[in-house]
């Protein structure tokens, strides 16, 4: 295995070159991040420049594919199942390929969705209760009560029962919340763009939501490249 004759390091060392603490080294030892390490009469691993690779590595897994998804590739890289560490690697492009085309529709759907006036034939008339509009929508009817509490929707409420009424306009800015929920947007961002659609009629912030997404998975395409590159490098070292 490369690296065994390779100079000693101290977990200081290894935690200088990734930037963290000492114990966080006997973490990744302990969880199988990095290669077993043999240790000294007295109870001290040696470690050397293959646990530093793979620290590394295991770094730059995560930037791009999340710790857990990260750690699970490496473990099963120092169990010697080198198959399934590339069908982690596999099934997280799979991943974020789906990601992409699913914001592309729920993007077209979301304009669609923007463009429809509360009084649009598509829209439901009556007021709904709010069984009807979770039905309706897709989501549980808890989901509604939090969307409510963050101020997103304000229903009216039945005089003597206090059931909750959605009109044609909630029920539209509550089908889009849940389109923009399945496309990961947080609910202050949700905010901006109804408060902007409610004011203006502007979809001008669903566009700017939609294109920051956009970006951040670019962003973790590009991550989980440099991930994937310290990977097959540190593959490379390990079987030569």
């Amino acid at each position: 295995m490369g690296g065994r004759a390779e100079g000693r390091l101290r977990p200081v060392d290894l935690a200088r070159a990734g930037g963290i603490s000492t114990q966080q080294v006997r973490n990744y030892a302990d969880a199988g991040v990095l290669p077993p390490a043999p240790r000294t009469p007295s109870g001290y691993r040696v470690f050397t420049a293959e646990h530093r690779r793979a620290l590394l590595t295991y770094q730059a897994l995560a930037r791009g594919y999340g710790a857990a998804t990260a750690r699970s590739i490496m473990e099963a890289v120092h169990a010697g199942d080198v198959p399934r560490a590339l069908m982690l690697v596999d099934a997280a492009h799979a991943r974020i390929h789906e990601q992409r085309a699913s914001l592309r529709e729920v993007g077209e759907a979301l304009e669609a969705v923007a463009r429809q006036a509360p009084g649009h034939s598509e829209l439901p008339r009556s007021r709904m209760r709010i069984g009807e509009v979770a039905a309706y929508v897709g989501v549980r009817t808890s989901a509604l009560r939090v969307w409510e509490a963050a101020g997103l929707l304000a229903p009216e409420r039945e005089k003597g029962t206090g059931y909750r009424r959605y009109g044609p306009a909630e029920v539209r800015d509550a089908r889009m919340i849940g389109m923009l929920r399945e496309g990961r947007y947080p609910l202050r961002q949700i905010r901006v763009i109804l408060d902007g659609l409610r004011r203006t009629g502007s979809s001008e912030a669903l566009r700017a939501a939609i294109a920051e997404r956009q970006e951040a998975l670019v962003r973790q395409s590009t991550a989980m490249l440099e991930g994937s590159g310290r990977l097959h490098g540190y593959l490379a070292a390990r079987s030569g």
